[in-house]
């Protein structure tokens, strides 16, 4: 399973480096317009033609939910906004604008580098934060090695979805907006617990097995500890899932991505914890010469 996490990091890794990521006017800059059409929606090219005739030529145009369309441009003035809107209005029955939004590049920029800065911190805080809890088995296993096992993990649920997104975002056109950060956040946070909760049980198992009879390798304790907190694993990610399905399902559009994102996440967080993070630390141990509980 280690093997295939490792396939799954590359696949993912190529497919960013290949089709990169599809950025929303939240990083790029820029305005989108998000009309209904309450008769029949026109064609993506019949749309696009009325408004390149209008002098609107650099337009994405996309469809959205049953009846609606997204149409991304340049940043646009209040008054070019009401001229396109005119111009749906002359060419098609029944329009009605759901949405707008306009963000300057210069907003764009600063939102990708917070977004970035913000991702970065969360990585060296969980390194901070398990090497303190687990500093007590630094002639066991260093807390660092804890900390570094636990990043790796983190790294395998962000890098797999952002892999997915590119996938999506090239064949399908769906965007990274604000909310896809507010999505990895929350995957890094849930991800983290799931390995401190293992960690903490392998801490628990290593305390006990040195004050027993009987003191085993560390592989063993990583297994026993994994079998001990796998109920509870599963049961929070299959409930978690649940909820998150119901919201990619029955949810409207704009939290659509987010869920699917949250949902292949959390999936991940709960995987890692157990075939990433744990392997780990076993592979790391077996370097330093099957190391024993003292």
């Amino acid at each position: 399973m280690f093997w295939l996490s490792i396939m799954f990091v590359a696949a993912s890794a190529i497919l960013l480096v290949v089709y990169g990521l599809n950025l929303g006017v939240d990083f790029r800059g820029g305005s989108v317009i998000e009309v209904n059409f309450n008769g029949d929606r026109p064609a993506l090219g019949e749309a696009k033609d009325i408004l390149a005739k209008a002098g609107l030529v650099e337009v994405a145009v996309n469809y959205a939910e049953e009846d609606g369309m997204i149409l991304r441009t340049k940043e646009l003035s209040e008054t070019e906004h009401q001229s396109i809107l005119a111009v749906l209005h002359k060419n098609f029955d029944k329009v009605e604008e759901k949405r707008f939004d306009s963000i300057g590049p210069v907003i764009g920029n600063e939102l990708k580098s917070k977004s970035v800065t913000a991702i970065i911190l969360v990585l060296l805080a969980v390194i901070i934060y398990i090497a303190l809890v687990f500093r007590k088995l630094s002639k066991t296993l260093s807390p660092w090695v804890m900390g570094l096992a636990a990043i790796t993990a983190l790294l395998h649920d962000v890098i797999i979805p952002l892999g997915v997104f590119a996938v999506l975002g090239h064949f399908y056109g769906v965007e990274i907006s604000a909310v896809f950060v507010a999505a990895v956040l929350t995957i890094l946070g849930y991800s983290v617990a799931d390995t401190v909760v293992v960690f903490d049980r392998v801490r628990e198992n290593i305390i006990r097995r040195s004050s027993g009879p009987s003191a085993g390798g560390f592989p063993e304790v990583v297994h026993k500890s994994i079998l001990q907190t796998l109920t509870r694993s599963l049961n929070t990610t299959f409930t978690t899932l649940l909820s998150l399905f119901a919201i990619y399902f029955f949810g409207g559009e704009s939290i659509r991505y987010f869920a699917l994102a949250l949902i292949i996440g959390i999936f991940l967080g709960a995987y890692s914890s157990i075939f990433v993070a744990s392997p780990l630390l076993v592979w790391w141990s077996r370097q330093r010469k099957n190391l024993k509980i003292p």
